[in-house]
């Protein structure tokens, strides 16, 4: 028995996932490493250390010359570790908008936001959110976060405004059998309204005229399709829409067309630009309004 502690000393063997790793004099030692380098690691927004699979061990004799291994064993052992992050991501309208790494931060920045902007009604939520990869984990510093936070609710305010305005103004205009000219096609001067005879006309003018620079785009006053965009006659370059419910409307003159017939138009596209193609004195946008074929005065319902 002297001879083998002379010649060996008592070690134990680690194995991890069961493939041997190296060897330790003391397990208490080992798992102390591990707490350190593992468990209590100093990253932020740990939630949980998850050691998959857990060290074997097998006292054994061994040639007093082997090294001990605990290093490499912590290391084996960190290979076999699932680490779960949390973090707290703040939400307006339940778009998410930025992240920190408290509850408590959080918090503070959901009331003073709500503090600043009592007057609005504001969805703010904060989602408590866990990942397994770190570098999902995008948190921003707390004073860094409030303006941040504040910045883009300012600009959903002010979004959120402007659609309001924008949906009163559409509100605001005219039907024609049910459909909404929700836009007029160009700004400009009136230069020849609906009905008036003229030198360069064969019968009374069909349209309102709106003279405005070349090039100025032309937006559609309603949703419809496309049913006629090429160079016609007198009209020049003109393009047609059929929005339904018998009505139609024409914009002629156009210098150039950016629709193709069959296509499917939202109300205010831009389908053309305006110019002085076909019988024209000048740069302008002849607009037509037709009901079931016949054309009626636009100045009715646009231009009023």
């Amino acid at each position: 028995m002297t001879v083998v502690l002379i010649k060996y000393k008592p070690m134990y063997k680690v194995s991890v996932s069961g493939a041997e790793v190296g060897y330790i004099q003391n397990k208490e030692a080992l798992e102390e490493m591990v707490k350190e380098s593992v468990i209590e690691k100093g990253e932020k927004n740990i939630d949980t250390i998850d050691i998959n699979t857990k060290p074997e061990y097998e006292l054994k004799f061994v040639d007093k010359t082997v090294e001990t291994k605990e290093e490499k064993i912590v290391a084996a052992i960190e290979q076999n570790v699932t680490i779960t992050y949390k973090y707290y991501e703040i939400a307006v309208n339940k778009e998410a908008i930025d992240s920190v790494d408290t509850i408590e931060e959080a918090e503070e920045i959901v009331n003073q936001v709500k503090e600043q902007n009592q007057e609005q009604k504001l969805d703010l939520s904060i989602v408590e959110k866990y990942t397994e990869k770190k570098e999902e984990v995008q948190t921003t510093n707390l004073e860094v976060a409030k303006k941040d936070i504040q910045t883009k609710v300012t600009k959903k305010i002010e979004e959120k405004q402007k659609q309001e305005k924008e949906q009163a103004r559409i509100n605001s205009m005219p039907e024609i059998n049910g459909i909404k000219l929700a836009y007029t096609p160009v700004s400009g001067t009136l230069s020849s309204r609906y009905g008036v005879s003229s030198r360069i006309r064969s019968s009374n003018h069909t349209g309102l005229d709106i003279a405005t620079a070349t090039g100025t785009p032309i937006k559609v006053v309603a949703a419809g399709t496309i049913t006629h965009a090429s160079y016609t006659g007198a009209y020049g370059n003109l393009v047609k829409v059929n929005h339904g419910n018998g009505l139609e409307t024409w914009y002629a003159h156009t210098s150039k067309m950016y629709v193709s017939v069959g296509q499917k138009v939202e109300a205010g596209e831009v389908i053309a630009a305006v110019g002085s193609t076909g019988n024209s004195t000048g740069s302008h946008l002849h607009l037509e309004i037709r009901i079931n074929g016949q054309h009626i005065n636009p100045q009715e319902y646009l231009y009023r």
